[in-house]
């Protein structure tokens, strides 16, 4: 039985998604686990073939990742400003202190309001905080909690945590 298509399911694969394993059978026959950049690169390469274990209720299903391209979009190996709702560009952020934050002055991490007055708006946090690294040199958390408000249609603002020493501009 064939391994079924990654492609065909579209953007809706969860490439991503905490449940899903990804195996690399290289060329030799070796067989690893993971899902980093190098893994990307060698089967682009044709030096080995990617595969997912989606498991499900009741049983895991197989697939080839036979879209590499939307692989490394969801990896963000490669830029995706319709997943990422980021565009390639330096953004003009506007950010302050958030005022309701208990941040404890010894704590390392500072709660920020942030808006994107460029109009993008933060669809993956991971992706905006590489993006921020780059620009600002800021480290923001990617873990634990953040929120979007703002009404339909207008500027939203992010309540995220920065690394308080990196958060200098």
């Amino acid at each position: 039985m064939e391994p079924r298509s990654a492609a065909e399911v579209g953007k809706d694969f969860p490439y991503t998604a905490r449940t899903t394993c990804y195996i690399e059978v290289h060329e030799d026959g070796t067989v690893t686990h993971g899902d980093d950049r190098a893994a990307y690169e060698r089967a682009v390469a044709g030096k080995s073939r990617l595969f997912a274990v989606w498991p499900g209720e009741w049983s895991s299903h197989l697939f080839v990742i036979d879209d590499l391209d939307e692989y490394a979009k969801a990896h963000g190996i490669k830029h995706d400003e319709e997943r990422t709702g980021l565009k390639e560009h330096v953004h003009d952020v506007r950010w302050k202190p958030d005022p309701y934050a208990n941040d404890s002055p010894r704590s390392p991490y500072i709660s920020v309001d942030l808006t994107l007055d460029c109009g993008c708006e933060v669809h993956d946090r991971r992706a905006f905080a590489a993006q921020m690294k780059e620009q600002r040199g800021w480290d923001m958390a990617t873990s634990g909690g953040w929120s979007i408000s703002g009404a339909p249609g207008a500027r939203k603002t992010y309540s995220l945590r920065v690394r308080r020493k990196s958060l200098t501009s």
